[in-house]
């Protein structure tokens, strides 16, 4: 079964989330786990490719949340071990876009679910919700 991360960044109510260029939905930071890396140092890695040279954060500050298997939504024959991380910190920098990610986008609690990749929309977004890390700004 193939390892994947994923890691949750939040500003003002909203997590961040980037769409590839291959795919039509929105998904989290992250990707598969490669040959020899730890879940954690997969989720670094993946934060440093898909964010751009000039976001900066605190590795340190990057926690395990949540796991669950799932069907991936790239090969609805493969299942995937998914690992959560959130970053207890504030993202600083720019965002940049780049040969894999085509654009980012801050997802807030009124923002089209339909926008989402299943990872996103069945487990991640109501936990976020749940746990109050997406919030209308009135709350």
């Amino acid at each position: 079964m193939l390892n994947v991360v994923g890691t949750m960044f939040f500003k003002d109510g909203k997590l961040l989330i980037d769409k590839p260029r291959k795919r039509p939905t929105f998904q989290m930071v992250g990707g598969a786990v490669e040959e020899g890396e730890t879940i954690l140092e997969a989720a670094i890695r993946e934060c440093h490719e898909e964010l751009g040279t000039k976001v900066v954060f605190d590795e340190s500050k990057i926690m395990p949340v949540m796991d669950f298997i799932e069907i991936a939504t790239s090969d609805p024959t493969k299942k995937i071990h998914m690992h959560i991380f959130k970053y207890d910190g504030v993202l600083e920098g720019e965002l940049e876009t780049s040969l894999e990610i085509e654009k980012f986008m801050w997802f807030g609690i009124n923002d089209d679910i339909n926008l989402l990749s299943n990872t996103l929309k069945n487990e991640v977004v109501p936990y976020c919700i749940e746990n109050n890390l997406i919030y209308s700004k009135t709350r």
